[in-house]
């Protein structure tokens, strides 16, 4: 079963007395560090599902998680040397101790080195803002009583859960990106393929005759890409694939043209800059309204080209 991870995100409300909080861009990244409970836990191709005390925020796919290494302020009370604390409004003593019952003025600090986390969860994010409560959340995690701020469950229920709740949830936009990640980040190269007719005429069904590239494009000129490997899926996913020009085709095939996944811009390689027919290109938008399911399967094709180390 598929784990989907409910992350506490709630800006700068997320901390607590023990340190000063985290960065966090709920659509597009999380941070967290080896003081947290379930900090090894999370991997690419898990869900991740923000919400912030009171509402789920939305629901992503998990495509890479950045570690690091940092010094983090920790803070505890002198007493009892313990961060058991919670910080009081209406008092000038600033802090209440669950461990001592007692109100204390201030915090003793020291630093500490961590093991720093980000994941990265942009390309297939969905914005479900209310769509589920927070005592709907509470409900849904493997330990709904948990106080920790990443809590799994079980993407199954939680799906079921959405669904039944309204949610236009696009199932390719998690399912396939979970096993595209999972799978170990599969080129999305394009490949020309013969006896694809029915692929092709729904794709010039949807999108016209538009070359997702170059613009309009006579039917003829044009080819159905894939924007993953067809050799490995044998699959015609929903939104998995654009009409292009046959020699754009083969030049993003090449890696030559590629797609940012985040700002949905062509990015022209170097080497063909200077052909004035296709360095015009570059930095240019596509010619169709990217949906969660093309974002994925180009950010794979992306990484392979242009996220080199």
């Amino acid at each position: 079963m598929a784990t989907v991870w409910f992350v506490l995100a709630v800006g700068s409300e997320r901390q607590h007395g023990g340190n000063d909080g985290y960065d966090d861009d709920p659509s597009r990244h999380y941070s967290w560090d080896s003081t947290v409970p379930q900090r090894e836990n999370l991997k690419p191709g898990d869900l991740i599902a923000p919400w912030d005390k009171k509402k789920l925020l939305g629901v992503s796919v998990i495509e890479r998680i950045q570690t690091g290494s940092g010094v983090k302020p920790t803070y505890v009370h002198e007493q009892c040397d313990r961060a058991d604390f919670k910080p009081l409004k209406d008092s000038e003593l600033a802090w209440w101790c669950n461990q001592c019952k007692v109100h204390f003025p201030e915090r003793t600090k020291s630093m500490k080195p961590v093991t720093t986390y980000r994941s990265h969860h942009s390309r297939a994010w969905q914005k479900l803002p209310g769509v589920l409560s927070g005592a709907q959340v509470r409900s849904l995690c493997d330990k709904p009583k948990a106080q920790h701020a990443m809590r799994p469950a079980r993407w199954e229920k939680v799906r079921d859960a959405l669904r039944q709740a309204g949610a236009d949830l696009p199932a390719a936009a998690t399912d396939g990106a979970r096993a595209l990640i999972r799978g170990g980040r599969r080129p999305a190269t394009v490949q020309v393929r013969q006896g694809q007719g029915p692929f092709r005429q729904r794709l010039l069904d949807e999108q016209g005759e538009i070359c997702a590239f170059g613009g309009p494009t006579p039917a003829a000129a044009m080819e159905a890409a894939h924007l993953y490997s067809f050799a490995e899926s044998g699959e015609h996913h929903e939104y998995g694939g654009m009409l292009l020009r046959r020699d754009l085709h083969r030049l993003f095939d090449l890696g030559h043209i590629a797609v940012d996944p985040e700002t949905g811009t062509l990015d022209v390689a170097k080497s063909i800059r200077d052909f004035a027919l296709y360095g015009q290109l570059h930095g240019q938008p596509l010619a169709l309204e990217l949906r969660p399911e093309h974002r994925v399967w180009l950010g794979a094709h992306w990484d392979k080209y242009r996220n080199q180390p």
